[in-house]
Formats: C-alpha cells, structure tokens, sequence
C-alpha cells in the first residue's frame, strides 16, 4: 500500500468514523473529507466540484422539485385520502400502509413518500387505538423497498445508473433496476406485512390510549414561577403531590446559577424559579391551567397556551433540517415568528441541557406553540415533520391530471431515449414551474440541499479513491475472502459488505464508494459488470438494521419511540430475505 492509498483510506476511515457518529451533520463531513483529498493532491484541483454538475446530481435535485409537485396538484392526496379510516385487523392495517409506502416511493423520492404517509399512520394508529410503533417501521421499511423497483426511487440507483454510463457508455434505463427490486420489494412487503411486524418489541407495540397521538417518551420541558404565583414559599414535595396525581414529574429546579436536585424536596419554591419537569403535551397543559405558573422560562416564557390565536404542535426534526444542529435561541424563532419552544423529547439521551440551549437532532420530536394559522407552515419551512392529521387539499385536484401528464411524458421520453433522463426531468420540472404546481419561490426549499452536497462531495472523493488504486485494494481483499468462492457467490459477497456498510453510512455515500469496487472485482474475474452494479443499487438502499443508516429510519425513531436496538430485529430477517432473493434473480436478469 502506498502513500496515496494510506491517505485516502485513513480519509475514508474518518469520514465513516464521523458518519456513524453522528454529532457532525454527514454533508459537512463529506465536504470536509473532499477538501482534504484536494489539499493532499488526491483529487486534482480542477475535479474539485465536478460532482455538483455530474448527471447524477443534476438528476436527484429534478426528482425532488417533481416530488413536490406531485404532492402540490393533489396527485399524492388523491392516493392517500382512502386511508383516513380504522382499519382493525393489525396484518391488514400493516400491509395497507406499507403496500401505500412502496408504491409511493417507486416514483417520488422514498423520504418525501415516508413524510407524506407518516401522519396518516399516526392517525390511523390513534383510531385503531393501537401503536404507531406497530405501523411506523414497516412503513419505512417498505418506503426503503420500494425506492428499488425504478431509476428514480433513490439516489443510489441514480448513482449506479450514471456509473454504468461512465464504464460502459450506456446508464441503466428507468425501468432496469425493476425485475429485481420488484421482486425484493413485493417479498419484503409480504414478509413485514405476514408476521414481520411481530418482531417489533413488546413493549413498543403496547397499546395507546385514543387520545395519545404518538408513542414518545415524555418531553423535558422548562415551567417557571412567576411573581405573584401562589406557589412561593410552598415546598417542593408539595407541589409534586399534584404533578404525581397529573402523571407530571418534577425532575429539577434552576434558581438563578444554581441547579437544585430533585430530591432536595425540603426547598421552597422561589419567586422567577424554574422548574423541570417531564410530561406528556395533556399533562403538560392541565399542570399549568391547575399551578397557574408559566410555561418556558425567562426570555422564552410562553403563557399563551390558552389563547384562542395560539395552537401546539408536535414535530420531528428531519436529518436535512434547517434547525438540525442548532439551538433555539441562535434560530431566534420566538423573536421572528413567534414560535415557543414547550418541549423536547430524545429517545434514548436525556436532556441535560436548558431547552433553550438544546442543539436539534435528527429524530428529536419537539413540542411547538405559534399562530394557529402560521404554525404548520413555518414548521415546514423548518424542514420539520408536522405529527398532525395531514389536511387533505383535494382541491388542488384540478392540476393534478397536469403534473401527472407531466410526469409521465417525461418518464417516457427517458425510457423511449428521446432524450436524457436529467433533460427530461428538467423539462418537466420547468413546467410545473410554468404553471405554478411548484411556485417559484417555494423552488430551492424543496431540494434536499444537505443529500446535494454530499453528493457532490463524495463523487470526486469516490474517483479519487479510484485514481490512487484504493478500489482496486479493496477488490482484492474481497476477493482474497472468496478466493475459492464461485462468482455467484462473490457477488453475494459484495451485496452483504454494501449493506453492512449502508446500515452506518449514507446511502448515497455506501454507492459513491462500491460502485468502483464491484467494477473492479469484476474486471479482475472477467465477468459482466452489470449484475455487481446491481448488487451494489440493492446492498445500498436496503439498510435495516440501524435508525442512522438511512433517513427514513432516523425519522420515526422520535414519533415511535423506539431505542437504536429495535431495527435488526426485524431488519436482519429482512435483509436475509432480500440476499436469498436478490441474488439469484440477478443472476437471471443479469447474468455472468
């Protein structure tokens, strides 16, 4: 090995290293990694940013503007509106929604399809007076499956079909990727809809009560006293005989600098005292209305809870967000918009934090008061996920016969090869634009610019990679593995080693680094490449087995309340399932 490989390898080491994690958000650690190679000669300076024009790229931000506008002309809700209704069988209810999360996904990005779908879970979970745990997993699980069967589902296969271009001068077409993600994705719904579901744990699929809309912990949330509360000189074990009654815990006080345990309850409650405390949004509201003190604390105090004018809203914070990583106070959206923070709730972390101090995580769920008639849509601009009935805009159905018609021009002329699927996708892009399915200004809020970055940083670093013979180390060492191993087998070799390492990194980023090796390992066993391309589209997408391997598994962490170990149970079935099945009907639809 020489210097060259050491490098790109120890910089790869540190940005997988960072990726899994997670403190530092994954499109500033695939630009760190890519300024690094630059600085150390590893991609040329004139390759720098080649992967902010790459075809791929171009191709995942069109996808994305057209997502919106499907969801915009009431395409999307003229699909989803039947499934506002309680359904009672578990297996059905499942099925139902997962079925609705993959077909979804095989033609909007698997993110915006799990966003849309996600409320109408909850919803129906809270009709069903069932889990949303028992519903949320499968349908991410789904959403990730049906991101397989078309070009456009995921980013990977985008990435791959561009690949292929670059090796063989000719990308996977649309529907390429479909004999064989069809297949997993049909086999892996049926299994999570028949009994997959069941290994869920317990104690998450416990049932809720009607009125409890999401399954989360508790939110740590900051009451204070005010001046003239008649609480002042009143003993701490006092007050927590009503919380103990509300189902409200007193966790801690603040008096100035000073943090009181809660166990000191022989203190007196003190004039601007900040208590606190954990609850859920009723018990939070009935603790208040009953003590009479404030919700939020000094500057962020908001004791508007039973205005008229103001609601409360539960959201997550997706990965891409405009509040990931930061804190309330630096996003001055009280200042602004008038938005209090009530509370948040981290599964798995406590909050040791003030809340106004807290930084954002993906999954976090947070606890919102604003305008009754500004809220929903100032969350959105957040990037947050509104946990609410999903209102929807059946109105909008008079251009929804428009962007379908848009859309499907464009996926013909791309199969047809009228035209380049970037070009094509463009072109229906600008009419939507044209006709204000997508408003111009709603443009750039509706591209996942964090998924951008990283993928315009990771492609030079993948050519780097490639460039210093690192990818062609690392197909050797695989194929050391399987030296006496058939190249059926091998290939099933490569599928496992790309899921394993989707389940900790990026997908995107899992593509951008396999695709040169599974071409590597191919030339050196002079086989076609297109079978271990696909092996790599496959192992990519698919990860299962952890929240933080794909976006959809980090975002309904939070709603579900589910722990980091709750995944493989269900996932590593799953993934087994997709090896046994996806191997040999690649090895059908793609032979050697």
């Amino acid at each position: 090995m020489n210097q060259e490989q050491v490098a790109i390898f120890s910089i790869l080491a540190g940005i997988l290293a960072l990726f899994a994690w997670g403190r530092i958000r994954y499109d500033v650690v695939a630009f760190m990694g890519l300024i690094l190679c630059v600085l150390l000669g590893l991609v040329p300076l004139q390759d720098a940013f080649s992967g902010f024009s790459h075809p791929a790229t171009i191709t995942v931000v069109m996808v994305l503007i057209l997502s919106r506008g499907l969801v915009n002309s009431g395409v999307v809700d003229l699909i989803v509106s039947p499934l506002m209704f309680t359904v009672k069988r578990v297996s059905l209810h499942v099925a139902m929604l997962s079925g609705v999360s993959a077909v979804l996904s095989t033609v909007i990005n698997n993110v915006g399809a799990l966003a849309l779908l996600m409320p109408v879970g909850i919803e129906s979970s809270a009709k069903a007076k069932r889990s949303p745990a028992v519903i949320l997993m499968p349908m991410s699980f789904a959403s990730i499956l049906g991101g397989l069967v078309t070009l456009i589902g995921t980013p990977p296969n985008i990435i791959i079909a561009n690949f292929r271009a670059d090796v063989r001068g000719e990308p996977f077409a649309m529907f390429d990727f479909s004999p064989v993600g069809g297949v997993v994705a049909v086999a892996g719904v049926a299994f999570i809809a028949l009994g997959g579901w069941r290994m869920i744990p317990e104690k998450r699929r416990a049932r809720v009560t009607g009125k409890e809309l999401i399954a989360i912990d508790d939110y740590i949330t900051e009451i204070g006293v005010p001046k003239d509360s008649e609480l002042i000189g009143v003993p701490l074990r006092e007050l927590d005989q009503h919380a103990e009654k509300l189902d409200v815990e007193i966790v801690g006080m603040i008096r100035g600098k000073r943090r009181i345990l809660a166990a000191l309850r022989h203190e007196e409650i003190n004039s601007e005292d900040i208590l606190i405390v954990k609850a859920g949004p009723q018990e939070l509201d009935k603790f208040v209305t009953d003590t009479k003190l404030e919700l939020g604390a000094g500057k962020e105090k908001a004791s508007l809870l039973r205005s008229e004018d103001t609601t409360m809203m539960e959201a997550v914070v997706q990965s891409s967000s405009r509040i990931e990583g930061r804190t309330f106070t630096s996003l001055r959206l009280k200042n602004r918009y008038g938005i209090h923070l009530l509370g948040v709730s981290r599964q798995g972390t406590p909050i040791r934090k003030r809340l106004p101090q807290v930084q954002f995580r993906g999954g976090d769920v947070v606890l919102l008061q604003g305008d009754s008639e500004s809220l929903s849509e100032l969350v959105l601009s957040l990037g947050c996920l509104p946990l609410a009935k999903r209102r929807l805009n059946l109105g909008a159905g008079k251009k929804a016969g428009l962007a379908a018609g848009v859309f499907a021009a464009a996926i013909v002329a791309a199969t047809m090869g009228l035209a380049s699927l970037q070009i094509a996708l463009s072109v229906a892009a600008i009419t939507m634009v044209i006709f204000n399915i997508v408003p111009v200004r709603n443009i750039y809020e509706e591209i996942e610019w964090p998924v951008i970055v990283l993928l315009g940083a990771m492609i030079p670093v993948g050519r780097g990679l490639e460039s210093t013979g690192g990818t062609q180390l690392i197909a050797e060492s695989i194929l050391g593995l399987g030296a006496s191993l058939a190249p059926a087998l091998i290939l099933a070799l490569v599928l496992i080693v790309t899921m394993t390492l989707s389940d900790v990194m990026n997908n995107v980023a899992t593509a951008v680094v396999m695709a040169p090796v599974a071409v590597s390992i191919a030339g050196q066993l002079g086989v076609n490449v297109d079978p271990f391309l696909m092996a790599v589209a496959v192992g990519a997408s698919c990860a299962f087995l952890t929240p933080i391997g794909h976006q959809n598994n980090t975002l309904i962490m939070g709603p579900a309340g589910y722990q980091f170990g709750d995944y493989w149970r269900m996932g590593l079935p799953l993934e087994i399932l997709i090896i046994v099945l996806s191997v040999p009907m690649i090895l059908v639809v793609w032979p050697l």
